[in-house]
C-alpha cells in the first residue's frame, strides 16, 4: 500500500500528514526523503499517524531515523493520533520512551513553545485501560 504525505504548516510548525502504511520498502523511504526534502528551517516536525494503520519494523527505523536526523539540525519530531495497535506497538519496543505523543494537534504545536500549556499523552494510564478492557 502507498504511503500519501500532505505537508502543511501550522504556527511554524511543519505537519506531515501521514496516510496508508510505514513499511519496508518505498513507503519508508518515502518518509525519509519527505523529511530530507524540507526547507532548511522546518526542523520542528509533527508527523500526523491518524491514518497510517500498520508500521513495521523497517516503518519503525525510518521513524528513528527521522528524529535523528532532525535532532542532529536542532529539530524534533513529535508524534500524533497514533491507532491504538500503533501505540502498543511504540510501548513494547519502548520507543514511546523517546518519542513525544500528542492526541490533539494543538497540543503537539504548543509542544514547540515552552510559555504553552499543554497536554501530553499519559502512556501510564493508557496501559491501564488497556489492561481493563482484556
Amino acid at each position: 500500500m502507498h504511503l500519501d504525505i500532505h505537508t502543511r504548516e501550522r504556527e511554524n510548525i511543519t505537519i506531515l500528514d501521514l496516510n496508508g502504511r510505514i513499511t519496508m520498502g518505498p513507503e519508508a523511504t518515502a518518509l525519509r526523503e519527505a523529511v530530507a526534502s524540507l526547507p532548511a528551517g522546518a526542523r520542528n516536525v509533527v508527523l500526523d499517524l491518524g491514518h497510517v494503520d500498520y508500521i513495521d519494523s523497517t516503518g519503525l527505523g525510518a521513524l528513528v531515523m527521522v528524529s535523528t536526523s532532525l535532532r542532529k539540525n536542532g529539530g524534533n519530531v513529535k508524534l500524533l493520533n497514533l491507532t491504538r495497535r500503533n501505540i502498543e506497538l511504540l510501548v513494547m519496543t519502548k520507543l514511546a520512551t523517546i518519542f513525544e505523543i500528542f492526541t490533539d494537534e494543538q497540543d503537539a504545536v504548543n509542544s514547540y513553545y515552552p510559555d504553552r500549556k499543554l497536554k501530553t499523552f499519559d502512556i501510564l494510564d493508557f496501559v491501564q485501560k488497556m489492561n481493563q478492557e482484556e
